[in-house]
């Protein structure tokens, strides 16, 4: 079968805000713990209260792994959302897009399992849209919301629609916003909150075990971990620290669970990315999940399009946040590259939390490093289906 890509950019935009909620707290929180090597992971019964194996799930403090109604992420994540809430967000000339790979389906998995009354009240909170209007609605944002979902680039999916509309004006994605209003900023959001419904479903995969995740350690077993996680991010022309100078998206069309064997999606999405750092000194927060065979080629294709370039990943400390993780570690990584520092402070990027040598390359941080020598970082993030994702985001004046 003939190899077929899709590939895509997106111009350059500015992060007037963006900010994470993750088990160790807001964005400054979760970075000085990332910094000190604390992982979120713990071994928990990967069905909650119904038991089943220990797998290494990071949960929101006092949540447990069991649906509740209404759910306890949606309190949480009101509350997260405060600096971005009110009927501002959600007009046509700031809209929101909304992402996530699971949004609440915790919930609709909950209605199902007992057909029970009490059960019924999970109804509002399973289905996509309606978990997204209950947000709306807890967040008092309009009409004009978008929503994306696929699976691990889904955050990534919203910031490339986010440009898009800052660029084009109103228009959707099949017109040119031609006549239409402008756009003064989009507010991109995403969640996912683990269920026992995910958990489940991951440990199917087999990935899920107590080995627990150590990115880019090349070892004899795999392992990943998954953990809540939320994120937001405000785009904007011409306000804002940083740039999100260039933005690509990449589909290897290869197999539902497995990248090429020659690494060519890593590669292919890395490329245009690698052009437009051309000259810059960067540094890699990759996708990072702790299976080998996926991160043994995203560290191979780091080093050949980025060479000496620290690659670093975060999931051996937070668990994969799913459809939020390229927003959450967004959050992070800007955060570690703000300046000045708040704290007099050398500016410092987390290492690769729950991973020694042997690894996959010379180019994989295991220690927090210096931020200021560098102009920027990469973001990347990989998903089911062959999805990749990556932008490069620069410092104010790069």
């Amino acid at each position: 079968m003939p190899h077929t890509s899709l590939e895509t950019a997106a111009p350059a935009v500015r992060l007037a805000a963006c900010e994470c909620l993750t088990p160790f707290g807001g964005t400054n929180e979760t970075l000085a713990a990332l910094l000190r090597g604390e992982s979120a992971l713990r071994a928990t019964h990967v069905l909650g209260a119904d038991g089943g194996d220990l797998v290494p799930l990071a949960l929101l403090p006092d949540r447990a792994l069991n649906e509740e109604s209404p759910p306890a992420w949606l309190a949480r994540l009101r509350q997260f959302l405060a600096p971005v809430t009110g009927p501002m967000w959600g007009t046509a000339r700031r809209p929101v897009i909304v992402t996530s790979s699971n949004f609440g389906v915790g919930s609709l998995y909950a209605y199902h399992h007992a057909q029970t009354a009490a059960d019924a009240n999970h109804a509002p909170y399973g289905p996509i849209h309606k978990s997204v209007a209950s947000l709306r609605d807890a967040c008092e944002w309009g009409p004009n919301i978008t929503i994306f979902s696929h699976a691990c680039v889904s955050a990534h999916l919203g910031l490339v629609h986010a440009a898009r509309l800052l660029a084009l004006g109103g228009g959707d994605a099949n017109d040119s916003g031609a006549g239409r209003a402008p756009v003064d900023e989009v507010l991109v959001v995403s969640y996912d909150f683990l269920s026992p419904f995910v958990a489940g479903g991951f440990h199917s995969l087999k990935i899920l075990n107590t080995e627990f995740p150590a990115p880019y350690m090349d070892r004899a077993t795999g392992s990943i971990g998954l953990g809540d996680g939320a994120g937001f991010a405000v785009l904007a022309r011409d306000r804002g620290a940083h740039r999100i100078a260039a933005q690509s998206l990449h589909n290897e069309m290869h197999h539902f669970t497995a990248n090429r064997p020659d690494g060519a999606g890593f590669a292919s999405v890395f490329a245009p990315i690698a052009k437009a750092a051309a000259g810059m000194r960067v540094w890699i927060k990759g996708h990072g999940t702790g299976t080998l065979e996926a991160g043994r080629l995203e560290s191979s294709a780091v080093a050949a399009a980025f060479p000496g370039a620290p690659l670093v990943s975060w999931k051996g400390a937070l668990g994969h946040t799913l459809g939020s993780c390229g927003l959450v570690e967004l959050a992070i990584a800007a955060a570690s590259m703000r300046n000045p520092a708040s704290d007099g402070q050398p500016l410092r990027a987390p290492g690769t939390v729950g991973t020694s040598a042997p690894v996959f390359t010379s180019q994989v941080a295991t220690s927090p490093f210096d931020t200021a020598a560098f102009d920027g970082v990469v973001c990347a993030s990989n998903a089911f289906g062959g999805a990749h994702a990556a932008l490069l985001l620069l410092k104010d004046g790069k």
